[in-house]
């Protein structure tokens, strides 16, 4: 009798060791992407058969090989009711609590990771969180591998005052705004790093894509289970704690990184291309929604002291610090499906060398915004504050033109969480240059949709600057519905 029970209970763990199992991000509680086709995947038996149940549709496959199957569900409707998603091979695993909507992968280093718990408003912020039809799935942890990998940790919780504090703060604002405005479930993923550069989050196909990168994709390439790599390795982020969530079916995904890769330029431009297509390629979807946080407002401006005189003036010429860092973030934008939430006015004034500004509502917010205009085609919200769009000189004057005017220009100030207003005053921070390249601060003036640009000391203008600085905090041009406008320099001195 001793005999049979001790042969049950091993055939019992035998059974379940190889029975049907899925990874994390597939679990109770997801949200599954609406309006696209859905891969479910998992693990289990050689040629064992697996069939995938859920709103009235049922999926057949045979695990490979190696274990590994995949099915995908036809597109599906937002669904806000609970439903279950049903599991069969040798065994059976039932998906509880299972919602249809919008899906968001929140990735970066320090200021995405920045919990709700940390930033502005904590308490109220908190206590207001009940969103039963917002799902937050936080990868934990930080970790490398050097090749990628399939299983990966996390769970699905339902956004509440008890979930929510550690969450990125960052996410959670632009999932709240995004589930408020559609009105449809919404899944936030959370995946960061504080510290870390661009590249250890670049998949490896990334890399290949950008000529100017192959010898860091030559490096990947490289790679054995057996290769050392730690937070600085390029990719080894990215296998460890973004490509066990793929192919999860998503809209896209936002961005918040930069700080490390502080002393870039044009090469951080790249390194976005390539980080970009690599996870657009590795989601196995092209139209994969990007939109990133050009970089605050960070450390004292740029000054110079007055000749006799114990007073100082910002350098009109700029270009130091994350000057050239946000140009590139900035360039980037000619990517396809991508935005960028400008914040160069969101800084704690009082506090100009905190590099975590507290204020993550607006953050979420602008990013938000973009993606209600360009990925939900709400065209009647401008994307974003005023972009550069080109300039044209008349006699001793530059006129400068803007994308994303909205209702039209005007000078603003950004006070906390306080919406922008509109004052009264001079635009502050555009220099223009001659040809013999010395800036000087411009008188500038709105005239409708237009900047115009002169200064007594430069008679023939050849180039315009603005907020072209590490901290640019009296930068003040704002459209109308309250949004800053990037900073930019038309030359490339």
């Amino acid at each position: 009798m001793r005999f049979i029970s001790l042969f049950l209970l091993f055939s019992a763990i035998c059974f379940h060791a190889h029975a049907v199992r899925l990874p994390a991000v597939i679990n109770s509680n997801m949200v599954l992407q609406r309006d696209m086709q859905i891969p479910i995947w998992g693990w289990g038996d050689a040629g064992e058969k697996v069939s995938v149940h859920f709103a009235g549709q049922k999926k057949e496959t045979t695990a490979g090989k190696n274990g590994e199957w995949m099915v995908k569900l036809d597109k599906l409707q937002a669904n806000a009711l609970p439903t279950i998603l049903t599991i069969k091979g040798k065994n059976e695993i039932k998906l509880e609590n299972v919602l249809v909507g919008e899906v968001w992968i929140c990735s970066g280093q320090s200021n995405m990771e920045w919990s709700v718990a940390r930033c502005a408003n904590p308490k109220e912020e908190i206590a207001a969180a009940n969103f039963p039809k917002i799902r937050l799935f936080n990868v934990p942890g930080h970790t490398t591998h050097p090749l990628p990998q399939r299983e990966g940790k996390g769970s699905w919780q339902v956004c509440s005052p008890q979930t929510i504090s550690g969450f990125s703060a960052t996410g959670y604002y632009f999932g709240r705004r995004i589930h408020k405005t559609l009105n449809v479930p919404v899944g936030l993923i959370g995946s960061n790093w504080g510290g870390t550069r661009i590249e250890p989050w670049t998949t490896l196909d990334g890399f290949k894509s950008v000529p100017e990168l192959s010898k860091l994709a030559e490096s990947v390439a490289a790679y054995n289970s057996k290769t050392k790599v730690k937070g600085s390795t390029p990719s080894a982020i990215y296998n460890s704690m973004v490509h066990p969530l793929t192919p999860y079916a998503m809209r896209g995904a936002i961005w918040y990184q930069g700080e490390s890769n502080g002393n870039e330029g044009i090469t951080y431009y790249q390194k976005k291309h390539a980080l970009v297509k690599g996870w657009r390629k590795a989601f196995q979807n092209p139209d994969l929604g990007f939109y990133w946080v050009q970089l605050c407002n960070f450390r004292k401006p740029n000054v110079v002291e007055i000749k006799d005189s114990k007073k100082e003036e910002s350098r009109p010429e700029g270009g130091d610090g994350w000057a050239k860092l946000r140009e590139a973030q900035t360039q980037a934008l000619d990517l396809k499906h991508s935005g960028m939430a400008v914040i160069i006015d969101l800084a704690d004034t009082h506090n100009p060398n905190d590099i975590h500004p507290k204020n993550k509502q607006d953050v979420g917010g602008r990013l938000a915004q973009w993606a209600l205009n360009q990925t939900y085609d709400k065209k009647h919200m401008v994307a974003s504050g005023p972009l550069y769009f080109g300039h044209e000189i008349k006699g001793n004057k530059i006129h400068v033109s803007f994308k994303n005017v909205g209702q039209g220009l005007m000078v603003g100030k950004k006070v906390g969480l306080d919406p922008t207003q509109a004052v009264k005053g001079n635009l502050k921070h555009f220099s223009i240059a001659g040809d013999d390249k010395k800036w000087h601060w411009a008188d500038a003036k709105i005239v409708g949709d237009k900047v115009v640009l002169s200064s007594k000391n430069v008679k023939t203008p050849v180039a315009a600057r603005y907020a072209f600085t590490m901290n640019p905090a009296d930068a003040n041009l704002y459209n109308i519905e309250g949004l800053p406008a990037g900073p930019f320099r038309t030359d490339n001195w």
